[in-house]
């Protein structure tokens, strides 16, 4: 008998008891969504550095800025793809003797290059390499008279560098690229291979919006 009242009483209090408990517990708000950096897409960018000869006495250098287009592929935390880029330069070296001034001047600069690199959100660290180029002139000035020629070198480029998200569209990067260009013929005499270190930093704007949003 004791039994039966207890399970009894238990039936008719518990619907209670439950609405009491739903009534007490705390509200607990859905977490917001996470915003997950995708780098597939185009992008378009500017960019300014300095280079400086590998070898040379005196060495060439100076700075040079300009434009950039690429594009990017991701798949997992990889990030692929293909740049190319053009600088206005003033990297130039000169040497004088009694009469006789002789200079090297790097007019402009560009590149064509692969990327490859690992992604970490919003941060990307990438090797790249391929084809570089410059036009240089060289000048020779004797008694008020100038002569000069001009010729266009192609070679190899390899480097490194870091780019990140500063913004939803909006990115910066730093680099160095090793530049080898190979010799051309001034004035009849052949000219050294001409070995260049950069160091350059650019903004690049991203299209089609590489946020993606993940609840």
């Amino acid at each position: 008998m004791l039994a039966s009242v207890g399970m009894f009483a238990l039936s008719a209090f518990a619907p209670a008891m439950a609405a009491d408990m739903a009534a007490r517990a705390p509200y607990v708000k859905a977490p917001p969504p996470v915003a997950i950096y995708n780098w597939t897409g185009f992008y378009i960018g500017g960019f300014g550095g300095y280079a400086s000869e590998d070898s040379g006495t005196p060495k060439m250098e100076g700075g040079f800025a300009g434009g950039t287009i690429g594009y990017n592929w991701q798949a997992g935390n990889i990030v692929y793809g293909f740049e190319a880029d053009g600088a206005w330069a003033d990297v130039d070296a000169s040497v004088s003797t009694p009469g006789v001034t002789v200079k090297s001047k790097i007019d402009a600069l560009g590149t064509a290059r692969g990327r490859i690199g690992f992604a970490v959100d919003k941060v990307l660290f990438y090797g790249t390499g391929g084809y570089a180029w410059v036009d240089n002139k060289i000048s020779v000035s004797a008694l008020g008279v100038t002569a000069s020629q001009s010729n266009f070198h192609s070679g190899w480029t390899v480097g490194a560098g870091i780019e990140a998200f500063i913004a939803p569209q909006w990115s910066i990067k730093g680099e160095y690229l090793y530049r080898s260009l190979g010799s051309e013929t001034y004035f009849g005499v052949a000219s050294p291979d001409l070995n260049l270190h950069s160091v350059q930093f650019g903004v690049n704007y991203h299209f089609g919006g590489p946020i993606v949003a993940k609840y």
